[in-house]
């Protein structure tokens, strides 16, 4: 009988991140705070979002509107990469990335934590920037994948392709 396996991606659904900046956005110009602080959220090429406000107190609370309308639409604040508000000219302008891949660190020590924490027989392969995880029992993986969300790890994990 062949193994069965699933993979750990971490990935970002860009629509929901597209559907959280436009609500935000739309906030953002109706609320009654924001008015005439210059405060607006936007796409800074296909990484990245970008921030901008008269402020640094405004910057943050617009990052916070978004950060609550992210978690409305079901994605992890672990995507979130924020920086610091820093002075352009007369406007405070911050950018906020999103993490996407699992870096070879991040990988190496998921794999430990299976090979060690895990039940016997599963093995964890890294192929690029996503784990494969087999075995010969389906009991098992499910073990991981349950034993993985019980962790905090600094990145947001998906279980894709369970067969």
């Amino acid at each position: 009988m062949a193994d069965s396996s699933f993979d750990i991606v971490s990935k970002v659904d860009r629509q929901e991140v597209d559907n959280a900046l436009n609500q935000t956005a739309k906030e953002v110009g109706h609320r009654f705070d924001f008015r005439g602080t210059g405060a607006s959220i936007s796409w800074s090429g296909q990484e990245s979002i970008e921030i901008k406000a008269n402020s640094e107190e405004r910057a943050k609370a617009v990052l916070d509107v978004f950060k609550e309308k992210v978690v409305k639409r079901g994605l992890s604040l672990k995507i979130l990469d924020a920086g610091e508000p820093k002075l352009s000219g007369k406007d405070y302008k911050m950018l906020v990335g999103l993490k996407e891949g699992i870096d070879q660190e991040n990988a190496k020590k998921i794999a430990k934590m299976i090979r060690d924490e895990g039940p016997k027989g599963v093995k964890a392969q890294i192929q690029g920037e996503e784990l494969r995880v087999s075995s010969k029992k389906k009991d098992d993986l499910q073990e991981v994948i349950a034993l993985l969300k019980g962790k905090d790890l600094d990145i947001a994990l998906q279980f894709t392709n369970y067969r």
